[in-house]
């Protein structure tokens, strides 16, 4: 059982990516930019589709292997985050390029849409709260809502991945895990060698003891068998001084 803690304590624990809400809105970026495309980006006149779309996958799937390679390497998962936080700014300007060559409007402040928009990202992590809008929305609509969960997602990464720097700066990689978890096996069964070593330790006294009593109640029976002895042997004397006199008296 101590072995396997010890294992347990060289691995990090795997992070569920599908429970961080940064994931859920990369999925959500993906399913969007892969719908848009199909919609408003010609099949083959224009790369920009092949661009938008592997661009919103790189950045989910690198979020998927980051965390999965965080067992194991932090250094790995914030390589691999950066990645995906890389993909994820190639596809903002992609999204902001398209509003911009066909002169569509960019959703600021004072935008009539923008704070219904801003506020339903910000509340709203799931495929399945966006997926209903995909072939309802305009190409406008839905590149602003593109470039609103990028900016979220982006945000919420670099906080994520700044807690888990602390972490490493607290606790090290899995060199460091790896040495204490060798560490402490080793002090645990120093610390049971000791223990035994006492134990064995005490019994020795206690055996030294119990043969100095024996060797006392030996000596005392061995006394008192010889005292025995001679106490038979007058008796027997005297019964057979006792017995002559009375064949004398006869």
């Amino acid at each position: 059982m101590k072995s396997q803690e010890n294992t347990a304590g060289v691995l990090a624990k795997q992070t569920n990516w599908e429970e961080l809400y940064f994931y859920q809105k990369a999925d959500v970026v993906y399913q969007l930019s892969y719908a848009f495309c199909n919609r408003f980006i010609h099949l083959y006149k224009d790369r920009t589709r092949d661009q938008i779309i592997q661009a919103a996958r790189s950045c989910k799937q690198n979020i998927v292997e980051g965390l999965a390679d965080g067992v194991t390497s932090t250094e790995m998962q914030l390589k691999l985050l950066n990645v995906a936080r890389a993909s994820l700014k190639e596809l903002r300007e992609d999204f902001e390029d398209y509003l911009k060559s066909r002169h569509l409007n960019y959703y600021v402040t004072g935008n009539e849409k923008y704070d219904f928009m801003l506020n339903y990202c910000r509340f709203h992590n799931k495929l399945s709260d966006y997926e209903q809008f995909f072939q309802t929305w305009s190409d406008e609509e839905m590149c602003n809502y593109a470039l609103t969960l990028c900016h979220m997602i982006d945000k919420m990464m670099m906080s994520f991945m700044k807690k888990l720097e602390n972490e490493f700066i607290r606790e090290g990689g899995i060199r460091e895990r790896m040495h204490r978890a060798r560490t402490g096996y080793r002090n645990e069964q120093d610390s049971k060698l000791k223990q035994l070593e006492d134990k064995c330790k005490r019994l020795e006294e206690s055996l030294s003891i119990l043969q100095a009593e024996s060797n006392k109640w030996k000596v005392a029976y061995y006394d008192l068998r010889e005292r025995a002895l001679k106490a038979y042997n007058r008796q027997q004397e005297e019964i057979a001084t006792l017995k002559r006199r009375l064949k004398g008296e006869e």
